[in-house]
């Protein structure tokens, strides 16, 4: 597998007006916009204008309309969303991505992602933090039992719903293990603090393991505060994933047990043979350290 060229997110220029319809869905207003699409709260147009909008529409953006590249990466979703059904997964209820415009249609999932809390200065609790994990395990069991991994977990693709329920967002990067190529030289600057060694380098090729180092990532953010690389550049955060070590999580929050940060730590081992090797490994891992740290809930 070839090492993955990394480059910065290309600026995107201020939303447009939300347009009135897209075939046979009204777009109410637009809830999200990422690197490739913009997201729109919608129902369909046969419905009165006065009932809410239950649906989610995500659209690939003009400018990537004529990219064959970001199309595949909607029609994976697609794919993906179709053909799983998971609690913790994302659902694609239908989808248009024979010809422009290109959309999905998902349920409109009520809370936050976990990367706007993060962003708000808000530190959860250790039983919170290791739910989260746990369910975004559960949610990589299932796709790992289809033969895919996600190839993309971080908080910003973590959506947290008011009472805690966690919701696996962004499958059109999902890829199966076996697959040499990319299906796009992505942007990788929201993802490049939570990528696996194995995600930027030739010597290895990912699977599921990879999603685990991420999810450990994901977690020592949570219980610290901050990611476990910093850097200036994302070459040198590149080069920190694959040769550095992060800081002790215990020097950064003491409170933490060492279980758990012995946990953490061997989620981010740089050998994928060091970390849980399947998602059903970190859950019971982490069904364990629940239970352990019941009391400080």
């Amino acid at each position: 597998m070839p090492a993955t060229t990394i480059k910065p997110v290309p600026t995107l220029g201020p939303p447009t007006e939300t347009p009135a319809r897209i075939g046979q869905w009204q777009l109410v207003r637009m809830i999200g916009e990422g690197q490739l699409c913009r997201v729109y709260a919608a129902r369909p147009v046969s419905h009165a204008a006065e009932r809410a909008a239950v649906y989610a529409l995500k659209v690939l953006s003009e400018r990537w309309s004529a990219d064959s590249a970001a199309i595949e990466v909607l029609r994976r979703e697609a794919i993906v969303g179709r053909t799983l059904s998971h609690p913790h997964l994302v659902s694609v209820l239908s989808a248009h991505v024979a010809a422009a415009p290109y959309f999905v249609v998902m349920p409109l999932l009520e809370g936050v992602a976990l990367s706007q809390r993060l962003a708000g200065g808000d530190r959860l609790s250790l039983p919170m933090a290791l739910w989260i994990a746990r369910q975004t395990a559960e949610a990589l069991d299932a796709l790992h039992q289809a033969g895919w991994m996600h190839a993309d977990v971080k908080p910003n693709n973590l959506f947290l719903s008011p009472d805690g329920h966690v919701t696996l967002l962004d499958l059109g990067f999902a890829r199966r293990p076996d697959d040499t190529t990319s299906i796009i030289n992505r942007c990788v600057t929201g993802t490049m603090h939570y990528i696996a060694p194995e995600m930027i380098t030739s010597a290895l090729r990912p699977d599921i393991r990879s999603d685990i180092y991420s999810l450990g990532a994901t977690l020592y953010e949570l219980l610290t505060g901050r990611p476990p690389f910093v850097a200036r550049s994302l070459e040198q955060l590149a080069d920190l994933h694959r040769q550095g070590e992060p800081e002790p999580l215990r020097m950064l929050t003491p409170t933490v047990p060492a279980n758990v940060a012995r946990f953490v730590h061997q989620m981010l081992s740089k050998q994928p043979l060091r970390r849980p090797q399947t998602p059903v490994e970190a859950i019971e891992r982490l069904v364990t350290l629940e239970i352990e740290t019941f009391n400080l809930r």
